[in-house]
């Protein structure tokens, strides 16, 4: 299972951190207490992280250019947030400003006899466009139906889920570049997309480049994307390659994803995570080799694994979690920081707990699963002011 997609990127300018386990200076009030607007735990689906130094909210793609500008003009570090659902922020906060990014909106930009382009601002929640879009029988993102966060997150790391990718979808992006001031539309052949990967991720956005806007080409025909997951096509009782009706495919993954609690439900507190921590790792054939024969002398079922076009071959995290002896619900019912008690790579806050109660455990899990295989895991979620 493919993980949301991220929803906030740092890009720090010169000013020094806050000192490990302070608030930045000027998100505390004149007694010393830090002041609860700029609190970035609850702008994260976690519930997790210290205050920004500054946290601020940009309606409009022109606001988000005159706020980053604005950053960038007094040597401000600057993080971009959406849903907050792939983010996990240190317990000491950003020494920044937050800018939290709330634009809304969707229409159709062109149109012809078997598919339509929909432009979407960047801030418009995504399961709500994704939900639109199949009422209005447009095919295409049915598959990444109960992904959080917002729109101009997903193309950032190539977001995917039951055999889609963004890439499959879109057209191009409107985009902000800081470090040159310019913006305009970049096509999606021009991004580097790759799997959970963009030139717009982390450090390889050498510009700075803010997603202001997103254009994805659907299907008009009332049909989904052929069913290539091999589980969803259990679901729907259909042989790979189906096409079904695009209601039919997003009520099939809502309810997989629900059993895996990889849909917001304040009722469940295995959704209070930022989706699948670790990416699935990408393994050359001998070290899949490796993998299945240390499986295979352990009496274990196989770790799951997809063969890659170029000859590699895709692992499954959860299932290498699985055999290295990490259980759902682990280490146990009274840690703050436990493994989803229904799918054992999300890792969830269940309340009264810190960032790096969450991080100890992530570090417990990579460290085991690379006891057990000689493979290192690496976090899907964004990274700030703290490491794994």
């Amino acid at each position: 299972m493919m993980a949301p997609g991220p929803t906030a990127a740092a890009t720090p300018a010169s000013p020094s951190a806050a000192s490990p386990g302070e608030a930045p200076a000027s998100a505390r009030s004149e007694g010393g207490d830090v002041d609860p607007a700029t609190l970035l735990a609850p702008q994260t689906t976690l519930g997790l992280g210290g205050p920004a130094r500054r946290l601020v909210h940009a309606r409009t793609a022109d606001e988000v250019v005159a706020r980053a500008r604005a950053a960038d003009g007094a040597g401000e570090p600057l993080l971009l947030v959406g849903g907050g659902s792939n983010l996990v922020v240190g317990d000491a906060g950003f020494a920044g400003t937050a800018l939290v990014i709330d634009t809304q909106g969707r229409h159709v930009v062109h149109r012809d006899a078997g598919s339509v382009v929909v432009h979407v601002e960047a801030g418009h929640d995504w399961d709500a466009l994704v939900a639109d879009t199949v009422a209005d029988g447009l095919g295409g993102l049915e598959c990444l139906s109960g992904i959080p966060g917002r729109t101009g997150a997903t193309p950032v790391q190539n977001v995917g889920a039951y055999g889609v990718e963004v890439a499959d979808l879109l057209v191009d992006v409107d985009l902000y570049a800081r470090r040159t001031g310019r913006r305009g539309a970049v096509p999606a052949a021009d991004l580097d997309l790759g799997y959970r990967t963009s030139r717009l991720k982390g450090d390889r956005n050498v510009d700075g480049e803010i997603v202001l806007g997103v254009r994805f080409r659907l299907t008009t025909d009332g049909l989904s994307a052929p069913i290539r997951y091999a589980e969803l096509a259990r679901a729907l009782d259909v042989e790979p390659g189906t096409r079904v009706p695009v209601a039919a495919a997003r009520e099939a993954v809502l309810g997989l994803r629900r059993r895996k609690g990889m849909v917001l439900d304040p009722d469940d507190a295995d959704s209070r995570s930022a989706g699948s921590f670790f990416m699935n790792p990408v393994v050359d054939a001998e070290t899949a080799a490796r993998v299945a024969a240390v499986t295979e002398a352990a009496g274990q079922h196989p770790v799951t694994a997809w063969p890659q076009p170029d000859g590699r071959v895709k692992l499954s995290a959860a299932a290498l979690i699985e055999r290295a002896g990490v259980p759902r619900g682990y280490p146990g019912e009274h840690a703050p920081a436990r493994v989803s008690t229904k799918h054992t790579l999300a890792l969830t806050h269940r309340g009264g707990g810190t960032t790096d109660d969450l991080l100890a455990l992530a570090r417990d899990v990579r460290d085991r699963v690379d006891a057990a295989f000689g493979l290192v895991l690496h976090p899907e979620p964004v990274l700030v002011a703290c490491a794994l």
